[in-house]
């Protein structure tokens, strides 16, 4: 199964705003980010039932080399993408959104 992917707005804004402060510390750097969250999106888009629950049936899928998780949930043939969070930040802060 290949899930089509849809962006809550939430969730875009925290992309855009790690891939801004990661370019601001280097160039190419934000796009190195973008990178590891376009493979993760990738791999949860062919097997989105493979990665971990976390509360209920929202899931989440560690970036490789950054320290970032795309939390998510599979609704019908879609993956709805609700956060892209730092590992340091308030991990309860994504559960109120759907």
């Amino acid at each position: 199964m290949t899930a089509g992917v849809v962006w809550r707005p939430q969730a875009a804004d925290e992309f855009l705003t790690a891939f801004a402060w990661y370019e601001a510390q280097q160039l190419g750097r934000g796009q190195q980010f973008a990178t590891a969250c376009s493979r993760a999106i990738e791999r949860l888009r062919a097997r989105p039932e493979l990665f971990a629950t976390v509360h209920g049936p929202i899931r989440r899928v560690i970036l490789r080399r950054f320290p970032y998780a795309i939390f998510y949930l599979v609704e019908a043939a879609q993956v709805v993408v609700l956060a892209v969070m730092h590992e340091r930040r308030n991990p309860l802060s994504w559960r109120g959104r759907r």
